[in-house]
């Protein structure tokens, strides 16, 4: 028995070195999760859409945001489902949790996540959606594939950066399978999860990714992905147009994020229950869904369905407002999900009002109504969840139309720009944003956490007292033997730095208390600042050292603007590195 532990043992600590070591291991690893991420997908499509069938007896092969309509009755299901969200968020503590996203994982935590706090995640995204709040399946998808490529990456023991692609492998599996787009998914990994396009990434993302679309297709998935044959070819004078509807969406996008804020803001002055806000936000849906059940959900099938009928402008217009509210209310109100279909079914809604408004305008057809969709689609989605290109990949795995594409990518790019130049945020930053965080994508900032000032400091055993006599002093401390000397008050308590020169200078009264001598009095550093703050720190007090003072003002230690130059210059250079694929 011993020896089969121990042979297992052995093989396991093989299978890890050679995951360090070589590319292709960790290729043959992506596939694996990607393949699982496929799988997940897939079951929690079939578990939101089977609640969806029960709860509002659809008809077998029926959407839910496209049925023609919903009985009164049957929509109450929607303040049920907030209440079941209420009690799961209770039983599961989801209120008291800090639970990490593959985006803030990646970016702060080095690609760890944890598995129990993604299956809260998914489990609350599930029911808010199986409910028919108007929220995508997408976060849940993402988190699952996030944390299955994490636990098999902290199991392999792998290194920083290796997690951190393998963890966007795992969620750009997951969107891929869903959407039945490997494109859209490796490039969601790219842009969202890892934050930068990496070669050393490029190969097991690409592999996860298709990995997860053969798995998903092989279990029969229906993917998201719109299928559409382009009737009007893209001219060179269209690239101006659409750029047109990229600035237009791009104000649409900033619009919505602040709204769900706000809204958010609101029901927190509200004199009721944190838990009980699902339930008051599914009976504001109630008349939203009576009116149109196109704002169930996350939208798929109401996508496809307007899409394939030429719906009148003024429909499309109240359609758009009538979602648009319905996503705030939802994510307002506490129900779990995200804004990535909805962000996409309002582009497409988007586009096609923006082209019948220039046909109006100009008395004749200008661009195509359904390329605009496909345009607007993508320009939003950029607007609200980032990622130029994913979004571009997508429109060219649904159509297959590079002319299409290229104009895709200017409005994406102009949506692009003009968010992060007013806004500075995708949804998933801006609500860490919300939250107290500075980050604004997922590029690994985790490590300027970790170097803080108590980790880098030289540790003084015994601050020298302020009180002793500069001839003392000079005893204790001869020209050479040290610069600096941090000295404490009668009560132990930080009293700044003497420079060693100092009092040996000519002038200076031996018989004085060397704390007379003292500089940098009020400038300290707390040992949980992290390196850049020491370093703006640094750079106001013009000091070459600085003490780190604990809460109490004990002295901790002591820290030189030197090495934290050159702690900053050595984990900058590893991380290009790592980028590179060189570490």
């Amino acid at each position: 028995m011993s020896g089969g532990v121990g042979a297992i043992r052995s093989a396991t600590s093989w299978v890890r070195q050679r995951l360090r070591a070589s590319e292709a291991v960790l290729i043959l690893l992506a596939v694996a999760i990607g393949g699982a991420a496929g799988l997940l997908s897939v079951v929690q499509g079939v578990v939101a859409r089977t609640m969806q069938h029960l709860l509002f007896a659809l008809p077998s092969g029926q959407r839910l945001s496209a049925t023609p309509a919903v009985p009164l009755l049957a929509l109450i299901a929607l303040p049920i489902g907030g209440l079941v969200l209420a009690l799961f968020s209770w039983i599961t503590k989801a209120r008291v949790r800090h639970m990490v996203d593959a985006v803030e994982a990646n970016a702060l935590h080095g690609g760890r996540m944890s598995w129990s706090d993604s299956l809260v995640i998914s489990g609350q995204t599930i029911i808010s959606n199986g409910f028919g709040a108007s929220v995508g399946l997408e976060a849940a998808y993402a988190q699952l594939g996030g944390v299955v490529a994490s636990i098999a990456g902290g199991w392999f023991r792998l290194r920083r950066a290796d997690l951190r692609v393998l963890v966007g492998a795992g969620t750009g599996a997951a969107i891929a399978g869903a959407f039945g787009a490997p494109l859209a998914g490796a490039f969601y990994a790219f842009e969202i999860v890892i934050g930068a396009y990496t070669p050393a990434a490029i190969a097991p993302v690409a592999a996860a990714s298709l990995s997860g679309v053969l798995v998903a297709q092989l279990f029969g998935a229906q993917p998201y992905l719109v299928d559409v044959t382009i009737a009007e070819q893209v001219q060179t004078h269209h690239y101006l147009i659409y750029a047109g509807l990229g600035a237009i969406a791009a104000g649409t996008g900033i619009l919505l994020m602040r709204a769900v804020a706000e809204v958010e803001a609101l029901t927190r002055r509200l004199p009721l229950r944190t838990s009980w806000r699902p339930v008051v936000g599914g009976a504001l849906l109630i008349p939203m869904a009576w009116l149109t059940p196109q704002v169930l959900s996350a939208g798929h099938a109401a996508l496809h369905l307007d899409l394939e009928y030429g719906v009148p402008l003024t429909v499309l217009a109240a359609i758009f407002i009538v979602k648009s509210a319905a996503s705030v209310v939802s994510l307002g109100f506490g129900f779990r999900g995200g804004l990535f279909f909805a962000s996409l079914f309002l582009g497409s809604l988007l586009g096609q009002l923006y082209a019948g408004g220039l046909g109006w305008i100009a008395g004749q057809s200008v661009i195509d109504p359904e390329n605009a969709a496909l345009v607007g689609m993508a320009a939003l989605a950029v607007a609200v969840v980032g990622g130029p290109m994913t979004m571009a990949m997508l429109v060219l795995e649904a159509t297959h139309d590079f002319s299409l594409a290229g104009a895709t990518i200017a409005a994406a790019l102009v949506s692009s720009t003009i968010v992060r130049e007013t806004f500075g945020y995708s949804f998933s930053t801006w609500r860490l944003h919300l939250r107290g965080e500075t980050i604004k994508s997922a590029r690994d900032v985790g490590w300027v956490r970790t170097l803080t000032a108590g980790r880098m400091m030289r540790k003084v055993e015994r601050a020298t007292p302020g009180r002793i006599t500069v001839a003392e002093f000079r005893r204790l401390f001869p020209l050479g033997s040290t610069s600096r000397v941090v000295v404490v008050d009668d009560q132990d308590r930080y009293a700044g730095i003497v420079q060693t020169a100092s009092a040996f200078a000519e002038g200076v009264t031996s018989t004085d208390a060397v704390g007379t001598l003292a500089i940098h009095r009020e400038q300290v550093l707390s040992p949980d600042a992290d390196i850049k703050a020491v370093m703006a720190i640094f750079d106001a007090a013009g000091a070459d050292e600085m003490a780190v003072v604990g809460a109490d003002g004990k002295v901790l230690g002591i820290l030189s603007e030197s090495y934290v130059r050159r702690r900053y210059a050595e984990e900058l250079d590893k991380s290009q590195r790592e980028i590179f694929g060189e570490a």
